[in-house]
């Protein structure tokens, strides 16, 4: 199987995924959701509240070491087997120009139509239209990742009041549509900024697109092309000069110059090459492989010191996402005191007031209980209540002490309670909460009495 054949299997697999993925629950929770309506992020069928989103700073650490591991060990692997803008561009030039309206009838990509011809021209109308559709499509699937698929298109079944919506659809199409059809892989040589960062990753032991010198010769020599026809290499060079390899080069260069920023790895030229070489009974001149491999015919292991690092700090992001993911809370509880301090009573009581705001982040609805662990503090007027699933309510509690504390004839004291807060029909569903509880200096209660 050639790498184009490899790559469209690949391309297949990944928008079947992308695009399946936000339809896949795992108990009413989604395996991938950014929710800024309901500020929630669904994780492996985990829903985190914005308050819980201390895992989000190790997916990131997770996705950028695990970028620079993937750069430097295979290049831009990303780039020519996973990026979005390499898929478009392969489902609008080699599906729907080339396959279905067959418009490009040679495999010359550094030629462009043919638009004097009326039949092109039509064609190009049509295949804009065609794609125009499939970006409405990728720009849908884009949002449900934000808005899930459920509530996307019931709010497009009432567009006057979702306007928002349409318009983020609606430009993200455009943006699509200008970015494939015009820009095309001029946004990969002059826009991304992947093919200025993977120059510093690069070593002679990264895989990438290289051209065999040792068997084809040197057809440039210090950045300049010296040899145009067969007849100018050395005896035994092998190269035949026959430009396939650059003809078929999406972003319009020669990888027999080496490694250069524009290079996307989508190994078509080494197809190109297989091809040719493959009627005179020889193997490609163009391979997928390392400088030490391919030129040097040197043994290369992945697990070289460079490799080991970036493995150990991958291991253990996956670690700490876990570790932190397993700890994920069914509820949140935020407490705040009233702006009385406190309040003294008959026979020396002490009370304090609070503001406990009780949000249920699961799916299921909890019945929330409270108590003191001091024995010397207690609720009061406060009784068990039921919270629907990600709801929130306000409660006023209210501690309270019989016992003379005598602490400070001179300032009020800040003691240290703690608040066993628990889901009753949950028993792993239990927060412990260390509240501040002021009790009066002793001089109040003389005042009282």
């Amino acid at each position: 199987m050639k790498y184009t054949q490899k790559r469209y299997l690949t391309y297949s697999i990944i928008s079947i995924v992308v695009f399946l993925l936000p339809f896949i629950t795992i108990n009413g929770n989604h395996l991938l959701l950014l929710s800024f309506e309901k500020m929630q992020f669904h994780f492996m069928g985990f829903a985190f509240n914005v308050n819980e989103l201390y895992i989000m700073p190790f997916l990131l650490m997770l996705l950028f070491i695990g970028i620079f591991a993937i750069t430097s060990m295979f290049g831009r692997l990303w780039c020519g087997w996973g990026c979005p803008q390499t898929i478009f561009r392969v489902i609008y030039r080699d599906l729907i120009e080339t396959k279905l309206l067959g418009m490009r009838r040679h495999k010359n990509k550094q030629k462009d139509i043919d638009y004097s011809k009326k039949s092109n021209q039509i064609k190009k109308y049509l295949a804009i239209l065609i794609w125009g559709f499939l970006s409405l499509v990728a720009a849908s699937n884009f949002l449900w990742y934000f808005v899930p698929p459920e509530e996307f298109f019931a709010k497009l079944q009432d567009p006057l009041n979702h306007s928002l919506l349409i318009m983020f659809i609606l430009s993200i199409a455009l943006f699509l549509i200008y970015d494939v059809v015009f820009m095309k892989e001029n946004f990969c040589v002059y826009v991304c900024p992947y093919s200025r960062i993977q120059s510093v990753l690069y070593d002679d032991d990264t895989k990438q697109v290289v051209y065999d010198t040792n068997r084809g010769g040197d057809i440039y020599k210090d950045n300049v092309k010296s040899i145009f026809k067969m007849k100018e290499l050395e005896k035994n060079d092998e190269c035949t000069t026959c430009e396939a390899c650059v003809k078929v080069c999406p972003t319009h260069i020669d990888i027999r110059k080496g490694l250069q920023v524009e290079c996307i790895n989508c190994l078509e030229c080494s197809d190109a090459c297989d091809t040719v070489m493959g009627k005179m009974g020889k193997e490609s001149l163009i391979n997928w492989g390392s400088t030490n491999e391919v030129i040097k015919k040197k043994k290369v292991s992945i697990f070289s010191k460079r490799n080991i690092a970036y493995f150990v700090s991958l291991a253990l992001c996956v670690i700490l996402t876990i570790s932190f993911a397993s700890t994920k809370e069914y509820f949140l509880v935020n407490i705040n005191k009233t702006t009385k301090l406190y309040t003294i009573k008959d026979e020396g009581k002490v009370s304090n007031n609070y503001i406990f705001t009780f949000h249920n982040t699961s799916n299921k609805a909890y019945t929330f209980n409270l108590d003191v662990q001091n024995k010397d503090f207690y609720v009061k007027r406060f009784k068990p209540f039921k919270l629907k699933p990600n709801s929130r309510v306000k409660k006023v509690v209210i501690l309270e002490t019989k016992k003379r504390l005598f602490l400070s004839d001179k300032k009020d004291t800040a003691l240290s309670i703690k608040v066993n807060i628990k889901a009753l029909e949950n028993k792993e569903a239990t927060q412990t909460k260390d509240l501040s509880f002021i009790y009066p200096r002793n001089s109040l209660f003389k005042e009282k009495n």
